[in-house]
Parts: C-alpha cells; sequence; structure tokens
C-alpha cells in the first residue's frame, strides 16, 4: 500500500504480464516497471540458464529481447507550423529529416542544462511527435504548451499507447513473423532512424528502426487499449527465436556498453550537451533554441569536463557518483556504472575534469566504497555498436 502523503506509482497496461513472468519490479520514473524476469517463464527455446539482468542481457545481444517501455511519455504538437515551432525550442535541426523520419534531440533550460532527451517523430507539415522520458514527459509537455503559439495544439497522449522495444539481431525475423514489419517492405527498406505506420490486427502501430541497445532492432508505439494482444504475440515469436522478455535492467547494461546516456545521471540540468559530448544533437548553426547562447559560449571557450567511459582493469563494480582520482587528485566522478555482461568487466561513464587533460589510454582510480579501483579511460561504446 502506497504511503497517504506520496502519489502512487502508474503500472504499464502489460503489468499482469510482467506478473505473470515473475518480473521483479521498482520504481523508475513515477512507475513501477519490471527491472528482471524470474526463471526461464521469460525465456524462449535455446536460451540458456535461469533468468536475470544477464541472463537477459545476452540474448538481447545473441538473439532478441522484448521490452516493454511504456513509462516512456507520448507528446503530440500538432497545427499549422507546428513543425517550425518545435525547432525553435528544442536544439536539434528539424529541417536535416523529412516526414517518416525519427530524430535524437534536447530540451536545454537558459542556462545550457538538459532539462530531457527526447525522440522526434516527424509525421508531418502540421506533426510532431516526441517521446521523452518518463519523469520528464509532463515537464517537456508543459514548457511547449507556455510557449505555443494559436492554433497549435501540444497534446499528453502518455495513457493512450504503450511503446514496446524488439532488440538484437532476431528483430526483424520476429517483427516479421508477428506480422508487424511487412513482408514487402522488408527489415532493409527502412534505414535506422525511419518509421512506419501499419496495421496490426486492427490497429495502428508507429514502427520505427530506433533503440537504446545498441543492437539492430525496433520500437512500437501502439494503442494501450489491446496491448496484452501484441505482447503476447510478439512474446510467443521472441521464445521461438531463443530471446527473453527483458526487463530495465537488461536495458541498463545494454545502454552502458553502447555509451548511451541516461537522463538524470549522464544528463540533466547540470550536464550540458558539450559536457556530454552530445553536440551532434545540437543545430548549431540555426538562429534559435533553448539555451542557444549558453551552449555557443560555452563550445567556444570550451567545457570545464567532458565525457569519458572507464574500463576497470580490476575487479570491482563501479556505480555512479564516484570519485575519480588521477595522480593523487579528485578529476571528477562517474555518472553511471554496471558490470558489463559482455566483457565480463566493470564499466563506467564519467565526466572528467577537462583541465586534468586526460585522454584515452590513460589509468585513473574510482573509490569503490572506499577500495580503488584502476580503470583505463576509453572512448565509448565500450562494445561495437551493431545498429545498421
Amino acid at each position: 500500500m502506497s504511503d497517504p502523503g506520496t502519489t502512487p506509482l502508474r503500472h504499464s497496461p502489460l503489468h499482469a504480464r510482467h506478473e505473470a513472468l515473475g518480473a521483479t519490479f521498482a520504481p523508475f520514473g513515477g512507475w513501477e516497471m519490471p527491472v528482471q524476469y524470474a526463471g526461464d517463464e521469460g525465456a524462449g527455446k535455446g536460451a540458456r540458464g535461469k533468468g536475470g539482468v544477464v541472463a537477459e542481457h545476452t540474448a538481447t545481444r545473441e538473439a532478441v529481447g522484448l521490452f516493454d517501455v511504456s513509462h516512456l511519455g507520448k507528446v503530440r504538437i500538432s497545427g499549422p507550423g507546428a513543425v517550425a515551432f518545435v525547432d525553435r525550442c528544442l536544439t536539434n535541426d528539424l529541417t536535416r529529416i523529412v516526414p517518416g523520419k525519427a530524430q535524437y534531440t534536447l530540451c536545454c533550460a537558459a542556462d545550457g542544462g538538459v532539462v530531457d532527451d527526447l525522440i522526434l517523430y516527424l509525421v508531418g507539415d502540421d506533426e510532431v511527435f516526441a517521446v521523452p522520458n518518463a519523469a520528464n514527459s509532463a515537464g517537456v509537455g508543459k514548457l511547449l504548451a507556455a510557449v505555443a503559439p494559436d492554433g497549435i495544439t501540444v497534446s499528453d497522449e502518455h495513457d493512450a499507447h504503450v511503446v514496446l522495444a524488439v532488440q538484437g539481431p532476431a528483430s526483424a525475423q520476429v517483427l516479421t513473423e508477428a506480422g508487424v514489419l511487412p513482408r514487402d517492405l522488408g527489415d532493409d527498406d527502412l534505414d535506422y532512424m525511419a518509421f512506419v505506420d501499419v496495421a496490426w490486427n486492427g490497429q495502428a502501430v508507429r514502427l520505427c528502426r530506433t533503440g537504446y541497445t545498441g543492437e539492430h532492432g525496433y520500437e512500437l508505439i501502439a494503442p494501450a487499449d489491446g496491448a496484452e494482444v501484441l505482447w503476447d504475440a510478439l512474446a510467443a515469436v521472441v521464445a521461438e527465436a531463443g530471446g527473453r522478455a527483458a526487463g530495465l535492467g537488461a536495458r541498463d547494461t545494454l545502454r552502458t556498453e553502447a555509451g548511451l546516456p541516461l537522463h538524470g545521471q549522464d544528463l540533466g540540468p547540470e550536464i550540458t550537451p558539450n559536457q556530454a559530448r552530445c553536440g551532434f544533437a545540437v543545430g548549431w548553426k540555426k538562429a534559435e533554441f533553448w539555451g542557444r547562447e549558453a551552449l555557443l559560449a560555452e563550445r567556444e571557450t570550451g567545457p570545464r569536463r567532458r565525457a569519458w567511459g572507464l574500463r576497470a582493469t580490476g575487479r570491482g563494480i563501479p556505480r555512479s557518483h564516484m570519485p575519480v582520482t588521477y595522480g593523487g587528485s579528485t578529476v571528477g566522478e562517474t555518472t553511471s556504472g554496471t558490470f558489463s555482461p559482455t566483457l565480463k568487466t566493470g564499466i563506467a561513464l564519467a565526466l572528467l575534469d577537462t583541465a586534468a587533460g586526460l585522454s584515452e589510454g590513460d589509468v585513473v582510480s574510482i573509490d569503490v566504497r572506499g577500495r580503488p579501483l584502476e580503470c583505463e579511460v576509453v572512448s565509448p561504446p565500450f562494445v561495437p555498436s551493431h545498429v545498421r
């Protein structure tokens, strides 16, 4: 039972399916979401051993993983001039893409801090569909709505849709056999960050070549009504392909291996795109976007700290907010850290002071609960990306 003074955690429309698979749940961005699944209930034919984060991570790397990420936000911006309006607010340059393409972008504050990072789907000249992070979805929507000109509507559609991710080398096979990826379209016909609206079981499903794992994969935005039918259909084919249902624990280890930032850790109000090496998501030549002046000034002088990867050379598992030292001086701290199931060692993302002059190959030390752990400075990703 929730504390009377707290807001109850929200549940995915697929919560009952996760319970049936023996999921362990944890709060995430105001939602109670599956972290991992118990035993072999979430495993497919050919999957080895019991469940858990490592098994789900490995299944995604070697076959396919099925993730429920319905906690992610869903915001529709529509009306005459909607595309130009969004382009004036968020960092990336929407003129670089055409309808049917998606784009990674940032919502920044005036001081350059990152309010959120999100994916935009360019539906048409008068419609953009945004997928922010769970905890920031309402905030991003309110920021846009507060400055939207007459005729442009910003609609929170968080409860209207589920978001499922099918990730891994067998992802296209799974979606084709489940009837979601049309056979006449084919995997090679849908480029990375491209999307198509398809009909499945009488409902519209938005199928996009995106993901957060570093693997070839897809994300599906589908109506919440009927989501269990879609989940069941995908889960059955995933099982036949030797894959598993996978929780947010495996999603975190996969994205860290891929060097992908998590808002609230590697990005945030105190961490700018320049510091996080996310300048690729900024349209530097645009005349207007939130935080433009601050980011241009920081870019000109150079950020005081910069994101790096750290790969442990000894035994130990880094976590976030652990001090990093070099030559006896503190030079930064970790922002994300975990055990890499693929590399069989600890890895971390960290913000390191640029004044320290660190470069790839240098050896630093992380304070892991009072014990030093030596790590090599590397450029992410830690594991080669298979996104194509």
